[in-house]
């Protein structure tokens, strides 16, 4: 059942994603890593519903998401991006797979870090975030998602790569076997992956490949 919630904020994380901070209805509960359904409430835009992350803390009194937006597909990120405070969304019930089993590599392509976004603020507000490795794979440095918070979140050991910035002083390619092998150092650790579906498939497999057990690699179905 979808609830009408209100725009707080509406800020810039990057040139193409957006943090939207709205209100927090009465008793609604979700987990670090977990989704919704989202839509804006407007005539012609109810039905367009599509699953985001949330990016806050669980105890924080609002919700809030932050969303890649995509301007060439005249689709509801476009409109996202022409929303501010005082607008309206519809979300539904909290749902997901992707939920903390302990210490591990969380690995994301892109918008695929939003899983993650509010497992680690919550390790971190609770000092257990030791022993956690962050591999992040964007196109150029721009695209990086909170990339200060990330490096500033005490114990997360950060590993940036970029596929299309040959100037970059990051490592750079693509998350496959070898990048795996050269940047893990314990296989028998929890693998949380998110991105598209075609890098979830192929890191997945590599990791098994590289002795990962299938039952510690987490990832959205």
């Amino acid at each position: 059942m979808s609830q009408s919630v209100e725009i707080i904020d509406v800020s810039e994380i990057t040139h193409n994603v957006r943090q939207f901070k709205v209100e927090k209805p009465d008793g609604y509960e979700f987990a670090p890593g977990q989704a919704t359904e989202v839509a804006i409430d407007r005539d012609g835009w109810r039905d367009q519903r599509r699953p985001f992350t949330f990016t806050s803390l669980t105890s924080a009194p609002e919700l809030e998401f932050v969303i890649k937006i995509y301007p060439d597909h005249d689709g509801v990120t476009e409109q996202l991006n022409s929303l501010a405070a005082g607008d309206r969304l519809l979300i539904g019930d909290a749902w997901g797979a992707i939920k903390y089993q302990g210490p591990g590599y969380f690995i994301a392509g892109g918008a695929g870090v939003t899983p993650f976004i509010a497992i680690i603020r919550d390790l971190q507000a609770s000092e257990a975030l030791e022993g956690n490795t962050l591999i992040f794979s964007n196109k150029m440095e721009e695209d990086i998602i909170l990339r200060s918070e990330f490096e500033s979140a005490n114990g997360l050991v950060n590993v940036f790569t970029v596929t299309d910035q040959p100037s970059s002083p990051l490592h750079r390619g693509k998350i496959d076997k070898a990048f795996l092998q050269k940047h893990v150092t314990d296989f028998g650790k929890e693998f949380y992956v998110c991105g598209p579906p075609p890098m979830v498939e192929d890191v997945s497999q590599a990791l098994e490949d590289l002795g990962a057990q299938s039952n510690n690699i987490i990832f959205e179905a």
